[in-house]
């Protein structure tokens, strides 16, 4: 099994990564693979809503061929994905947003590529805004039918200057309750995919405010 994470965090060695670090630990002594991409920094570009990925049904952005489609495969191939972002304005940063507009669209509309697959977002801050943010991550995740593993708290943790995140014992405890809870998730699918079949996935009925 292998959890795959995301640090948006323009700071490879910033709070966010000690988040999603401590996080990993956890799932080290479960056995559980992990690997952590860093998005921030990347020259991302934002959604243009072209419909191309929905109609080609590649699997793939046509719009721009760049770190979302080269990461695709890797969050296909993830037993669980992770999440990490700083707080900007009470949400996540513009680099993480514009990577997850593109790469869950992607996802949703080529049937529903990480459905039911187990998920997590963390979300690092100095103090306010927090919420905010988090809620927006689990956004993703619930609009593409996955299993938003939560912990004991919110997942978040504070901290401005890289290694102040180290000062917040209830914080890093939240992020080891995290991946205790995660390798418990993965553990159940592993020892239950055989026995216990996937709901059938719903037809999509689509309606708007104008007809």
């Amino acid at each position: 099994m292998k959890v795959l994470a995301l640090n948006g965090s323009p700071k490879p060695h910033g709070n966010t990564g000690t988040a999603l670090k401590t996080v990993f630990e956890e799932l080290a002594r479960e056995n559980i693979e992990t690997e952590m991409i860093t998005l921030g920094g990347k020259n991302v570009r934002g959604c243009i809503g072209c419909m191309q990925c929905a109609e080609k049904q590649t699997g793939r952005c046509i719009a721009f061929d760049d770190i979302v489609n080269e990461t695709m495969p890797k969050l296909l191939e993830a037993d669980a994905i992770l999440v990490g972002s700083p707080v900007y304005f009470a949400g996540i940063n513009g680099t993480l947003k514009s990577f997850m507009d593109r790469a869950f669209f992607v996802a949703v509309v080529n049937g529903g590529a990480f459905r039911l697959k187990p998920a997590a977002g963390v979300v690092a801050l100095r103090r306010s805004g927090g919420t905010a943010a988090f809620e927006q991550l689990n956004k993703y995740f619930q609009i593409s039918e996955m299993l938003t593993v939560g912990s004991s708290y919110w997942n978040i943790v504070h901290g401005l200057e890289p290694g102040e995140v180290n000062g917040d014992a209830e914080g890093l405890n939240v992020m080891r309750v995290l991946g205790r809870n995660l390798a418990w998730t993965l553990k159940l699918i592993e020892n239950g995919k055989d026995n216990v079949a996937k709901p059938a996935q719903g037809e999509a009925v689509r309606t708007n405010f104008v007809r």
